[in-house]
């Protein structure tokens, strides 16, 4: 039997600005990359998804970044190699006091935004975050893109790694996500995001703008909150993925 994760990216509203359908999209997944402080995700919208995700029994991980508030944590920082690893360790431990006054323990780490590009291209990015994940608990998982350096790190620091797939994201023939400049980096239409979906698990490759099948091995595969229908996306995935006979389940450990 087939299975699969399913995760998405949450928690990204902050004081009084709301980012995203969590309330629509967590009910389809079984794992859940929570915003913890970087660029989104103040105290009490930490602790609200956390309950939320412990109600809905899905599996928790934080979601670190750059520090960067003001650009949602798509910019690229200066920071060194020494302050990207407390900046991240800073946001797990943040968001693991939170998991744990609630009685929840954390399963997964996975990077944000501009943190996580550049960490698939750039080893001393990934060594930075994986030694974090390693100095806070080396039974966290780290997520990366599936074939990126952020991978390679995690196995060279020692930490488990899932490999990462896009339901909602365009690929490069290289095997790179597709720059959100264009216009067709972003899959809107839920039954091209389940056709997508089925491709990676079934058949372990994604078909990229040009045309070219690329081999992409993936444990987890995301689903994008913040974009407009993500709710219906999500649904269709997960119904689609149990009519195909795969199981939505997150990682064992």
């Amino acid at each position: 039997m087939l299975t699969i994760d399913i995760n998405c990216d949450c928690g990204e509203s902050y004081g009084a600005f709301q980012v995203g359908d969590d309330d629509g999209v967590l009910p389809f997944v079984s794992s859940a990359n929570v915003a913890c402080g970087g660029h989104a995700g103040d105290p009490m919208v930490m602790r609200r998804t956390v309950r939320r995700c412990r109600d809905l029994g899905v599996a928790v991980g934080a979601h670190p970044s750059y520090p960067d508030l003001y650009g949602f944590g798509r910019r690229i920082l200066p920071l060194t190699p020494d302050e990207i690893e407390a900046w991240v360790l800073v946001q797990i431990g943040s968001l693991a006091a939170i998991a744990r006054s609630e009685k929840v323990e954390l399963r997964h780490v996975k990077p944000h935004g501009a943190l996580y590009n550049v960490a698939a291209r750039d080893l001393t990015v990934a060594l930075a975050i994986a030694r974090a994940v390693a100095a806070f608990s080396r039974e966290l998982a780290l997520v990366g893109l599936a074939g990126s350096l952020l991978i390679t790190a995690g196995h060279e620091v020692g930490v488990p790694v899932l490999a990462e797939a896009f339901a909602d994201r365009t690929y490069e023939a290289d095997g790179t996500l597709r720059n959100r400049h264009h216009p067709d980096a972003l899959i809107i239409d839920p039954a091209a995001c389940l056709a997508q979906t089925l491709h990676i698990v079934r058949d372990g490759s994604v078909r990229a703008v040009d045309g070219t099948l690329v081999p992409l091995q993936a444990a987890t595969i995301c689903i994008h909150g913040d974009t407009s229908g993500a709710a219906l996306r999500a649904a269709t995935i997960r119904h689609g993925l149990a009519a195909a006979g795969i199981t939505v389940q997150a990682p064992q450990r």
